[in-house]
């Protein structure tokens, strides 16, 4: 063999070699288990809102993800009625709502002839005080609950933290933190612990489904107050005023001032003893600001990362959410407001990595939906369609005249409406001997010519597959669980909704199958993953799955989402 030739065959070796132990290294990266799965979950956080006010923005937090992450810029929900537990049960579950169960934050539960609360439990009770103050509170769907006890029994499929502490044997840390008790709770699934936050006492809380008494670091962190330190203090803007872009707005006449809050910055939280001083921190990144310190606190005090098999923690930052409500997605209370939940994802990930590794934690952030903008908003910048819908329309005497002339009974045969569903009154349509399909079909024929109702769909519809082939009635589709939805599902037109919450009138609300709703960030980031931008259409279902698949376990029951492949190739 010449030296030439021997040269060559060496090369080859070498190379071969060096493509060999890459290719081992690379399969060992894979098959490495993070030490923390860490699912952020941002209420109302819009798809178009990480972007929105980016140059602004500082390093560290939205920045660290869009610029290292798996960034998947094209995801949209599947189902129509976008409410805070529909998307975090599916993200929680990778199912469709008509899968886990949880068609809407509340519903009429036929058997109990009652409005329902999407976790409450009378099984459980809340540990200690820190219930629900009806006289304060502004989620009109809390004062639903007929006691204070909360549990993840009601899902109906199991989340990813469930599977994870079956395949891990129990080992598994598995938190769920947030705010909203719901959003805690479904995250949490069966296996985990959650904890909320109490508007009433001002602390993080939980029910005697997870614990019989509070760990010792709980009302430690608690006794410590330090939702005082705001105090006689105000929510301020951030950043000069003239740097942002909505600087100078036209008109605040349609945001909602509870309390003194007031409609333009400052917003003065008042005393600590004030009876809404609990509340108004949770309408201002205040709320996120204690939900990462206490989430901070939980990590140190339960070893969060520092396990033998993976931990899961979930952290669900509500602010934005209140924030939308009161002001408007498109207000300078809301950029202010993602400018701040910048800074506190930035502090969050600082300490991910200074106390178990970004590059050992697998992170992912998502929303549970959407926000629509507010009328007046649209109607300042010349739109004429968009406004608020008045529910009375729904009561309206015509109705219940054509109701009865067709079938001898009017307003008997309509239980209730509750978003996003009117439920009929199955024992008098069976007392009347009425055909259930003939009294749904002319209800929601009637319902439909009420301006401001885009589609009014029933049932037995659904059931009977005879819905036509659009995509906004394929939603509507997804929504449906039969032991739990109603007879007619309504659709308002496009930026016209309900705003209404037993009296208090919003700026601005969610809950429609319109895009504006359904589409929401997903981004993948930590362990490593190559950074990437995604178009291609996919879901936040995809998330669950594609978590399972990355640690080598079983996806939840009712999965329905796909695997980015992405993320696990």
């Amino acid at each position: 063999m010449s030296f030439a030739n021997r040269m060559k065959k060496q090369a080859v070796v070498i190379a071969c070699a060096l493509a060999s132990t890459a290719s081992m290294s690379a399969l060992a990266k894979q098959n490495e288990q993070p030490k923390l799965v860490l699912q952020i979950t941002v209420d109302a956080l819009r798809g178009d809102f990480p972007t929105r006010f980016l140059d602004k923005m500082g390093k560290g937090g939205f920045r660290y993800l869009l610029e290292e992450g798996v960034v998947y810029n094209n995801a949209h929900y599947q189902h129509a009625n976008t409410e805070t537990i529909v998307g975090h049960s599916s993200l929680a579950t990778g199912a469709l709502p008509s899968v886990h169960g949880m068609v809407g934050n509340v519903w009429f539960d036929r058997k109990l002839a009652r409005i329902v609360y999407n976790i409450e439990d009378e099984n459980y009770h809340l540990l200690g005080q820190g219930g629900v103050d009806k006289s304060t509170e502004i989620d009109s769907t809390q004062k639903a609950a007929k006691g204070d006890g909360r549990s993840p029994l009601p899902l109906l499929s199991s989340t990813l933290s469930d599977e994870m502490s079956i395949a891990y044997n129990g080992k598994s840390k598995i938190f769920g933190v947030s705010v909203k008790d719901r959003a805690a709770v479904s995250l949490a699934g069966q296996y985990g612990k959650a904890f909320w936050f109490s508007k009433s006492t001002k602390q993080f809380v939980t029910s005697d489904y997870y614990y019989k008494a509070y760990p010792s670091w709980v009302e430690q962190w608690n006794q410590l107050k330090k939702a005082d330190k705001y105090n006689q203090q105000s929510w301020s803007l951030m950043q000069p005023v003239k740097q942002y872009l909505f600087a100078g707005e036209k008109s605040v006449g349609y945001k909602t001032d509870l309390a003194g809050f007031g409609q333009q910055f400052p917003h003065p939280y008042g005393e600590a003893s004030g009876k809404y001083f609990g509340t108004l921190l949770t309408l201002s990144p205040a709320g996120d600001e204690l939900t990462l310190d206490f989430a901070k606190t939980l990590m140190a005090e339960e070893k969060i990362g520092q396990n033998s098999v993976p931990d899961y923690l979930a952290i669900s930052f509500s602010s934005t959410d209140y924030v939308i409500h009161m002001f408007g997605p498109s207000s300078l209370e809301n950029e202010d407001n993602l400018l701040r939940l910048d800074r506190t994802l930035a502090d969050l990930f600082s300490h991910v990595d200074k106390t178990i590794g970004l590059d050992k934690t697998l992170i992912v952030l998502s929303a549970d939906h959407g926000a629509a903008d507010a009328p007046a908003y649209l109607n300042q910048l010349g739109a004429q369609k968009p406004r608020y819908f008045d529910q009375m329309l729904l009561e309206d005497a015509g109705i219940y005249k054509s109701l009865k002339q067709q079938f001898g009974v009017g307003k008997e045969l309509v239980r209730l409406y509750s978003k996003p569903y009117l439920y009929l009154d199955h024992g008098v349509i069976n007392a009347n001997k009425l055909d259930l399909n003939e009294v749904q079909h002319a209800l929601a024929s009637l319902v439909e010519k009420i301006p401001g109702v885009e589609y009014a769909v029933t049932t037995e519809d659904i059931i009977q597959g005879k819905l036509d082939d659009q995509q906004v009635l394929r939603l509507v589709a997804n929504n449906f669980n039969k032991s739990r939805s109603g007879d007619i599902h309504i659709v308002f037109s496009p930026n016209t909704y309900i705003n209404d919450f037993d009296g208090l009138k919003v700026a601005s609300t969610h809950g429609s199958p319109w895009s504006y709703d359904t589409h929401v960030p997903v981004i993948f980031a930590g362990m490593d993953i190559d950074d990437e931008k995604v178009t291609r259409a996919v879901t936040p279902y995809d998330i669950a799955p594609t978590i399972a698949n990355f640690l080598g376990i079983t996806q939840p029951t009712g999965t329905t989402g796909k695997v980015l492949k992405e993320v696990v190739e």
